[in-house]
């Protein structure tokens, strides 16, 4: 052997050597038995001018280059060769099949397996991986089965390699529970292909095994697939860590939880360690379960035994840490993480999202980008919620242009996450446009569209999208009906949001969850049926203190200071820390005059170190944030900004403008009422806006409270006096202000 792997390095070091006839033949003969000799593509192609040269006739010789070939993947050059054979040996077959199946052209490696058993071959343990593999990936549980029996038959059930295979395609469809899901992504998979191949594949001999004799009558369900993991795993004689960890994984990404984490037990009882792809497989569990003291336990089993170093480990810490909400601990260990990958990137940037570390996360974007690492989909759909968060429209926007340049602007994903983030950042007709070129649109665009919709008080559009996404064969889930159930409430269609309330249960299956009951008892609180309201929410076994807070909001609105009392004593037995109800009672009193109520109140607050957040309002000009406070004189544009609000008073003023002092809630006069409201936060955004930006140009702001009576009258006169649409998101909806109207039609 040696002797001939110095025949075959001096030819590949020197193609056009001179080797004779039996220097070639002992080269072919020892490759047969060791394929892997040859070490890159360029290799096998100089080996096969050499069969060419010599020998090209043989069938031997041109099996060896295919086999060779489809090592490297080089489906095309495998083709080739196996398509001058008349009558192909096993060992092409074995090959093609392989290379297919490497390449995912699944249906054809299992077209090829079934002429292999057509033309009288035998198929030995090595074709069955790649075979086992087609099926798995096809989502076809029924020709798996089939292929297990063929496997049975012909004694090949106790090689190692194979029952892992096996296991491995039993695992994936584990999750599949009805058989129409089968049929139906097979018709998927198979359609546009040539009537030959199908008849080939299930009109063949191996369509016909019978799998009752070989199954033991196995169900071919879900189900079915869960016991045949078991069955073939303990039918096993011998097992190895791939083995055990090919059980744990299926098991753990099939919600088998308790039984991944008891294999895991039973492996340390046999005598094996946990590797690198058993910890990946159950991080994931305890992140799901929120149990970051397993997890810690876990993270030391990492360190202790040196797996720290691997990234697909070190991406599973990220990810669960980032679940746990121990943000600081996720991106501790990205930091000390070697060689980061995009996972790795997209874990932790992900996980500074999701917990609302909006900042910290686009700045780790902005240093993968610096460190050229190429941002992947998961990267711009893990990075655009921040965008729709921090309602920073131009960031969007240049995101949006990498993903158009990167190719990836016709990913589902990536397209619903941009329809969110220009719903949320006020630009409705982007996120429509948007959302009518997405091919193939799933329940997480639709229910983007629908609730940008909702947001922006287009409850009509909103509701004549959920139609149409039924229409279209998509089963809303509970996200959905949240998001129809809020654009009745902004637009106060109460029989239409009762309507979809009750068919929850009765139609889909959806038990109201909190978000639902807060969405109904919003849209009778915005109609002034507070007894109803009152009503709904005592129904749930444990009301919080938001959803009573809505209530109560309401109560402020409706000026009902009885029920008002009785809300915020059922919120302070939940959440005595409220701090917004305690606003929220102040202000009702308040508004009534009564102020030896609010003095208690405040007093309270104090007493309890509790402080109300200051109202802001921010917008972007030039890629800037700028904040707004009430009488906040720390801009360094403070007099420009005074003398535009005063401007712009008296053109309102003589269009007609009354200050409405109904909610300036402090026990001072008039005039000193009228002052307060002129310094409100939104006004003063705007009038930045106007002065900063070319005439025509769209101001945007953002509040995190609900705008008031007074600002909302003065903004419409604003937008008419100066000719511009402005829009302004509060902590509940959009407004569109234009030519002295609002979208909201005064309904906020």
């Amino acid at each position: 052997m040696a002797s001939t792997l110095g025949v075959l390095e001096a030819l590949l070091r020197n193609p056009g050597a001179i080797a004779t006839k039996l220097e070639v033949k002992q080269l072919l003969k020892a490759l047969l038995k060791r394929p892997g000799a040859i070490t890159s593509a360029s290799e096998a192609k100089q080996l096969h001018a050499q069969i060419l040269k010599h020998n090209p006739s043989s069938p031997l010789y041109t099996s060896t280059a295919i086999c060779v070939y489809s090592n490297f993947k080089l489906l095309n050059q495998s083709l080739c060769l196996f398509k001058t054979l008349q009558s192909p040996p096993s060992l092409a077959y074995k090959s093609i099949i392989k290379c297919y199946a490497v390449n995912g052209r699944f249906v054809e490696s299992l077209a090829s397996f079934v002429d292999m058993r057509a033309s009288g071959n035998t198929p030995d343990h090595s074709v069955f991986p790649s075979v086992l593999k087609a099926c798995a990936f096809l989502l076809d549980l029924r020709l798996g089965e089939a292929v297990h029996g063929c496997i049975i038959r012909l004694g090949m059930d106790v090689h190692l390699i194979t029952g892992n295979a096996l296991i491995n395609m039993y695992a994936k469809l584990q999750s599949l529970a009805e058989s129409e899901w089968r049929e139906r992504d097979r018709r998927k998979v198979f359609d546009g292909m040539s009537e030959r191949t199908v008849d080939n594949l299930f009109a063949s001999q191996l369509s016909q095994e019978s799998l009752g004799s070989c199954l033991d009558g196995r169900s071919r369900t879900g189900a079915g697939a869960d016991s045949s993991v078991k069955k073939v795993f303990e039918t096993m004689t011998t097992r190895d860590i791939i083995s055990w960890n090919t059980v744990i994984a299926g098991n753990a990404q099939n919600g088998l939880h308790e039984d991944a984490l008891a294999m895991v037990r039973e492996m340390g009882g046999a005598g094996l360690k946990p590797d690198i792809f058993t910890l990946s497989a159950i991080l994931p569990i305890f992140a799901q379960y929120v149990d970051v003291d397993k997890g810690r336990e876990i993270h030391g089993y990492v360190i202790r035994y040196g797996f720290d170093k691997d990234l697909y480990v070190a991406s599973s810490l990220i990810n669960m840490y980032s679940r746990c909400a121990r943000v600081e601990d996720s991106i501790r260990v990205f930091k000390i993480t070697r060689q980061c990958d995009t996972i790795s990137w997209n874990s932790v940037i992900a996980g500074c999202v999701q917990n609302g570390m909006f900042d910290e996360g686009l700045r780790l974007f902005r240093q993968m980008l610096k460190d050229n690492v190429i941002p992947g989909s998961v990267s711009f759909s893990s990075i655009m919620p921040a965008c729709a968060h921090l309602t920073t429209l131009n960031l969007g926007k240049q995101l949006h242009g990498y993903i158009m340049r990167c190719g990836f602007d016709d990913n589902v994903f990536i397209s619903s996450s941009l329809v969110d983030m220009y719903a949320k950042c006020g630009h409705i007709r982007t996120a429509g446009w948007i959302f009518d070129g997405i091919k193939g649109r799933d329940m997480v665009s639709w229910t983007a569209m629908i609730m940008g919709c909702a947001l922006h008080g287009y409850a009509e559009d909103a509701i004549s999208l959920f139609e149409q996404m039924k229409l279209e064969g998509i089963r809303p889930n509970h996200v959905a009906i949240t998001a129809i159930l809020t654009a009745c409430s902004h637009a106060g269609m109460i029989d239409e949001g009762r309507r979809y309330f009750d068919r929850m249960t009765e139609e889909y299956g959806i038990r109201p969850g909190l978000e639902h009951y807060a969405a109904m008892a919003d849209l009778y609180s915005r109609k002034g049926k507070l007894n109803d309201a009152y009503q709904l929410i005592s129904t749930m076994t444990t009301p919080t203190g938001t959803i009573w807070s809505l209530l109560l909001s309401a109560c402020r609105v409706h000026k009902n200071v009885d029920l008002a009392e009785k809300v915020a004593s059922k919120i302070f037995e939940v959440d005595p820390e409220n701090i917004g109800a305690r606003v929220l009672l102040s202000n009702i009193y308040a508004n009534e005059g009564r102020w030896k109520e609010v003095a208690k109140v405040r007093m309270t607050m104090r007493n309890m170190g509790i402080r109300k957040n200051p109202a802001c309002s921010w917008i972007e000009v030039k890629n800037k944030i700028h904040t707004f406070i009430a009488d906040d004189k720390s801009h360094p544009l403070h007099d420009e900004i005074n003398n535009a609000l005063c401007e712009l008073q008296e053109k309102m003023e003589l269009a007609g403008y009354v200050a409405d002092t109904s909610e300036v809630l402090h026990d001072v006069d008039d005039e000193q009422k009228k002052y307060l409201l002129y310094g409100h936060s939104e006004r003063r955004a705007i009038a930045f806006g106007i002065m900063s930006t070319p005439a025509g140009t769209t101001i945007r702001v953002i509040k995190n409270i609900r705008i008031c009576v007074d600002c909302h009258t003065a903004i419409k006169l604003i937008s008419k006096i100066v000719g511009r649409e402005i829009v302004v998101r509060d902590n509940s909806r959009f407004h569109h202000f234009r030519d002295g109207e609002c979208s909201c039609g005064e309904y906020w």
